[in-house]
């Protein structure tokens, strides 16, 4: 007998799986991949992960970021997605990336072993009538996004872009260096301009010819997945102030900071892929070659995965969602992960795992639970409840999401954050345990 039908095998859905199996309960989860793939997507495998091998920053080293909050938080709350990432987890200074197929190996294997989780291999296009999550992500298929529409209403499509993967061993070391910035550790390639390669790149990229949907709506990107060659046309410095900025990068051929750089980080754990950091883009693939092989190091660059751009599907969750994340006029159905309009891997894990707790509540005729506001997780669910609904726009996790407090040092109310939070969230799992 199955308690719950969950639509969508992403890290939202293998994670509200895994949260509701863990507390005895029988799970039926939909993944319509590999059967049908996404623009995207190349593989079956659960929790597969395409824009990027980063899960976002941590907290180590003296350094606190609300990212790095809420990845302490998943692992007070025992989280699937983020045990599996600090198992696959590849160098990348003081963020925590992973080796893809690696990952979504062991997140397969995770969920298909356990006992209360049965898995079927095809599209549901229904939305259920009986106790149900919605996590078909960014990526939900036509058929379910119409539905989905039917009783939403409203939407939001905004465009992400993948950056391309390139070979190690086609990097040429002569002209790149390895560094941290500030020298802090070696996980980075740099591939180091001066002011006429960089002018040169830029006027070849922000001409180069674009690989555009065909119902391309002007300005809907989200912009923590910006393409670089959207954002070069900001201006002819944007770059350097972004993905390409030198600053803390010491290039050991000249001893000073280039004027400009781009950082390549580690794809798998072998060390023999690499991924340009920043460089998500929807250019036509030729033209991606032609133009990434400007940079200096990357002239015999062997590409094993080039850039794409697709769109994106959310729902405007101040709109169609109550506080637990269920569709209003509808609370048998949940919806998780980014098709809430949260942003971010770590995100989207995060409301699969309050989602699956969420659910499982029901599931145990106990009271749908308050999700405490000083926690990092409350704090991302409050955004979705409170945020005005004509102006919605994805979110991350970031430190003005928390309840406002008056310590002035941006390290001190880190910390402040950081202790409330994390307080918070352990009292909140022992009661939901009980």
């Amino acid at each position: 007998m199955t308690d719950i039908i969950i639509i969508g095998a992403g890290l939202a859905g293998s994670e509200a799986a895994y949260q509701i199996a863990q507390r005895g309960h029988k799970v039926m989860l939909y993944e319509m991949r590999p059967n049908l793939l996404t623009p995207a997507h190349k593989t079956g495998l659960l929790a597969e992960i395409v824009c990027s091998n980063s899960l976002g920053s941590e907290n180590k080293d003296g350094r606190i970021s609300a990212a790095g909050i809420l990845k302490e938080e998943l692992a007070l709350m025992n989280s699937l997605i983020l045990s599996c990432a600090i198992t696959s987890r590849v160098p990348a200074g003081g963020a925590l990336a992973v080796d893809r197929g690696k990952f979504a190996g062991l997140v397969t294997h995770r969920i298909t072993s356990h006992p209360n989780i049965t898995l079927i291999r095809e599209e549901c296009s229904q939305i259920p009538d009986t106790l149900a999550i919605i996590a078909s992500g960014p990526l939900t298929s036509d058929s379910l996004a119409g539905k989905l529409k039917d009783i939403a209403g409203e939407r939001i499509y905004f465009y992400d872009a993948v950056a391309p993967v390139i070979m190690r061993e086609s990097i040429d070391m002569e002209k790149a260096f390895i560094s941290g910035r500030y020298g802090r550790g070696n996980d980075y390639i740099n591939c180091p301009m001066n002011r006429e390669e960089y002018s040169r790149f830029y006027d070849e990229l922000v001409h180069a010819e674009r690989n555009l949907p065909h119902d391309f709506e002007k300005g809907q990107y989200f912009e923590g997945c910006m393409p670089v060659e959207a954002l070069a046309e900001r201006g002819y410095d944007t770059l350097r102030f972004g993905p390409m900025k030198p600053r803390g990068l010491v290039d050991p051929k000249t001893g000073r900071e280039p004027y400009a750089a781009v950082q390549l980080r580690q794809d798998n754990s072998e060390g023999t892929l690499y991924n340009l950091v920043g460089f998500q883009t929807g250019l036509k693939w030729p033209e991606q070659k032609r133009v990434f092989s400007m940079i200096p190091g990357l002239e015999h660059a062997e590409f094993v995965r080039l850039g794409v751009m697709h769109r994106n599907t959310s729902v405007n969750a101040p709109a169609v969602l109550d506080e637990w994340l269920r569709l209003k006029g509808r609370e048998n159905v949940f919806l998780a992960g980014q098709i809430t309009g949260v942003e971010g891997y770590m995100e989207s894990t995060a409301m699969g795992l309050a989602v699956g707790i969420n659910a499982s509540m029901i599931l145990e005729g106990k009271s749908l639970p308050s999700w405490p506001r000083d926690s990092a997780l409350g704090s991302l669910m409050n955004y979705l409840k409170t945020a005005e609904p004509s102006h919605f726009q994805p979110m991350n996790m970031n430190l003005g999401l928390f309840p406002e407090c008056k310590i002035r040092g941006k390290k001190e109310r880190a910390e402040f954050h950081r202790n409330r939070a994390l307080e918070a969230i352990k009292e909140f799992s022992e009661r939901s345990s009980e």
